[in-house]
């Protein structure tokens, strides 16, 4: 449990997280019984955030006082280095609860994200300038499935609409293509989805994010708005299920595309999603592409890792790697 919280800490550390990495190296050094009791079974990264999150969901509704006073995202004041205390007592006091929070799957709807696909998506229509069938796995609430209607600033300028979703400084290097994008279908799956206009989904989706980053929850806050009025659809389904009998369609670029998703997936459903898409891209024709976009760890087995932006394009099936970012999508690279 001790090594755990420390990897979970350093990843926080290397991602932007003073608040969140000094409460896990306390968490290790000084109550890692306490945690592995919150956690029980359930010690991956993945649980780790999500025990973070649901202690955020109780300071956000205001049920925790003390440590709210350390939480920017709650109006604290006090330093978010100093909450160690208040946090370990509302895991003795709400130990059921968090634990119970953490039967459901992460939601980390990052924002920021839009930047590396959006730039992938460019490049992949390109060549053609045909509207797009936007496909995501792990879609979460859809906030990304709007990604071209978010403002990307680069050095350069920026690309995409006025929009209250401004992604700051998010392309280096060469730019990607500046096309047109024209997006007709918008679907998504999840295995737990969200509706964006729900309150409680608000709230758990603002959970997810780190309470010292407040430029995310700005961001995430904002891509509510965006939601509200450009329509997307979320299905109930795990990814491979979803993806079942994908075929390209006539006269549109199908895109299938996912950030942050392969460690939630198993070998044999990511390897099915795979199956899925190549199937799906062996009946490609010059006026039905198809392409698979992918925002992803290098090691898919480190949530902390630099992830790097792939494009598969059909026909032909060509694989490239066009840039890298941080988890959180801001800035992506391009090469």
């Amino acid at each position: 449990m001790r090594e755990q919280l420390l990897r979970q800490a350093r990843a926080c550390a290397e991602l932007g997280s003073p608040m969140y990495a000094e409460l896990l190296a306390r968490a290790a050094d000084e109550a890692p019984d306490l945690l592995g009791d919150v956690l029980g079974a359930r010690r991956e990264a993945g649980f780790i955030v999500g025990m973070l999150a649901a202690v955020h969901r109780l300071v956000l509704q205001g049920r925790v006082p003390d440590l709210a006073a350390h939480y920017p995202t709650a109006g604290g004041t006090a330093d978010p280095l100093d909450a160690w205390p208040a946090f370990r007592d509302v895991l003795v006091a709400h130990t059921a609860e968090i634990r119970a929070g953490l039967a459901d799957p992460p939601q980390t709807n990052e924002v920021g994200r839009a930047a590396p696909l959006v730039g992938g998506l460019l490049t992949a229509v390109a060549a053609h300038g045909l509207p797009v069938r936007l496909l995501e796995i792990g879609a979460s609430a859809g906030l990304n499935l709007r990604a071209d209607h978010f403002r990307i600033l680069h050095g350069h300028g920026g690309y995409g609409p006025d929009s209250p979703v401004v992604l700051p400084d998010a392309w280096h290097g060469p730019l990607p293509p500046d096309v047109p994008l024209t997006v007709t279908e918008r679907l998504g799956c999840d295995p737990a989805p969200l509706d964006p206009s729900s309150p409680e989904a608000r709230l758990r989706l603002l959970s997810y994010v780190w309470p010292d980053q407040t430029a995310r929850v700005e961001r995430l806050r904002a891509a509510f708005e965006v939601a509200a009025r450009v329509p997307a659809t979320v299905v109930r389904a795990g990814a491979a299920e979803f993806l079942d009998g994908l075929a390209p369609v006539p006269g549109a670029a199908t895109v299938v595309w996912h950030s942050t998703m392969q460690p939630y997936m198993s070998g044999d459903e990511a390897a099915r999603v795979v199956r899925h898409v190549e199937n799906a891209g062996a009946a490609a024709t010059a006026d039905a592409p198809v392409a698979y976009l992918t925002f992803e760890a290098r090691d898919a087995s480190r949530l902390n890792a630099v992830q790097v932006v792939t494009l598969r394009t059909w026909p032909g099936g060509d694989r490239r790697i066009l840039g890298e970012g941080p988890a959180h999508g801001l800035p992506t690279t391009w090469f």
